[in-house]
């Protein structure tokens, strides 16, 4: 890999004597990781079921190192069972302690493995919002969100400063996992590099900076802020740090970077910060909607569910469950809590349902993994059962499908195939 000059220069100038190691760690492969979804399985569970070794990674519980491909692909990984993700990526959210109950934003937040790590310490109490300014990638990271069957997230697509204007010290943790030069990703993503240049470090250096300005608005008087970049420029890093703190009325608490010739992972830096100053507020709430067609859904529920979802609310014809005390909000939202069903002249469940739900929850249809290859492939297959039923693998849920005539009939989004 031929890395930029001025970059190698200025690394030099930043590593001494280390510096020689620093550059060997090129010549390595990158490490390969996945993130168990316990809001699905325990890690105990996993082992036992696992396909490929797991090696521990020690800043994350949930974490494990893997050295296999293809991990993208598998039936454990449409079920949501885990989030394939860089190691040292798992670093930074562990340091905002986030708990139960708590309201939390990962303001930058696609393709949402910080933000669905952050979820995971929740438990589905609380509230967590995902941000993410860019709206295909603001898409990807609500499909994730679903796919790992995360009940209290509101996935949203707004820049910082119009978050900042609503959300005025709302959030009691917040997350910054910064746009940067990319510099610690350069081995895991070469397209990083022919990028990368002084100037974008600046520029990089320059929107963070506004970013982390939105963020202490909308954080809470003694609140936590966590900031993480994948990059080893001190402009993006330390100086940026420095300037928040001589700025704002908060204390910084740690820092940490992690370098490829010291740990088994990419290069990525965090800071966790306190503010010292300030209340916390309290938004109007949505209300559960009063229609009559939850009386429609309560039957189908009643019928094909052995659970009741609570604080039902309408977008148009699309029911919803939203998380408890649900702020008004008037930025994009891609979405709120559990997409339950559109409910139209018939109830239809959604796929975020679906994913939500555990074996002792519906009535489920159990494959074995060569049947729930050819159920994510988007075919039908034959059954005695009537009605709606929950498509699973291992007791663990893949989708729908509709019983009838001998045939279950696949109700796949063909966006979540594989």
């Amino acid at each position: 890999m031929t890395l930029p000059t001025e970059f190698l220069a200025r690394m030099r100038r930043q590593l001494g004597v280390a510096y020689a190691d620093f550059l060997s760690s090129y010549d390595r492969p990158a490490e390969r990781g996945i993130r168990i979804n316990t809001l699905k399985i325990s890690v105990e569970e996993f082992k036992k079921i696992s396909p490929f070794l797991l090696e521990p990674v020690r800043w994350e519980q949930n974490g494990f190192y893997v050295n296999v491909g293809g991990l993208g692909r598998t039936v454990y990984h449409a079920q949501g069972l885990y989030y394939v993700q860089e190691p040292s990526a798992m670093s930074a959210a562990p340091q905002l302690e986030v708990k139960t109950g708590e309201r939390v934003l990962d303001l930058c937040s696609a393709p949402g493995g910080k933000g669905t790590q952050l979820a995971q310490e929740m438990c589905g109490e609380g509230i967590i919002f995902l941000n993410e300014i860019n709206f295909s990638r603001a898409k990807i990271l609500s499909s994730n969100v679903e796919r790992l069957g995360v009940k209290n997230a509101v996935v949203t697509c707004a820049p910082p400063e119009k978050l900042a204007q609503n959300f005025e010290e709302y959030f009691d943790k917040i997350l910054v996992d910064a746009p940067c030069s990319g510099e610690g990703m350069f081995k895991k993503e070469a397209e990083a590099v022919p990028q990368w240049s002084v100037e974008n470090v600046k520029k990089c250096a320059e929107r963070q900076s506004e970013i982390l300005d939105c963020a202490y608005k909308m954080l809470c008087g003694g609140g936590r802020l966590v900031y993480s970049t994948c990059t080893f420029a001190p402009e993006e890093d330390e100086e940026q740090v420095d300037n928040f703190v001589k700025k704002h009325a908060c204390r910084l608490l740690k820092t940490e970077k992690l370098y490829p010739h010291e740990v088994r992972g990419e290069g990525h830096f965090y800071a966790v910060l306190e503010k010292t100053e300030g209340g916390r507020r309290n938004l109007k709430q949505v209300l559960p909607s009063i229609d009559r067609r939850i009386k429609q859904y309560r039957e189908w529920e009643n019928d094909n569910l052995k659970v009741n979802f609570e604080n039902l609310t309408f977008v148009g014809d699309t029911l919803y469950s939203i998380p408890h005390e649900m702020p008004m909000v008037s930025v994009q939202t891609l979405r709120a809590g559990i997409r339950l069903a559109d409910v139209v002249t018939r109830v239809e469940p959604s796929h975020s349902l679906a994913m939500c739900l555990k074996r002792d929850e519906a009535h489920c249809i159990d494959l074995d993994e060569a049947a729930a290859l050819k159920y994510l492939h988007g075919l039908t297959f034959q059954t005695e059962a009537k009605s709606w039923r929950l498509v699973t693998h291992k007791g663990y849920p893949l989708g729908w499908c509709k019983c009838a005539a001998g045939t279950a009939k696949n109700h796949l989004p063909k966006g979540v195939r594989i």
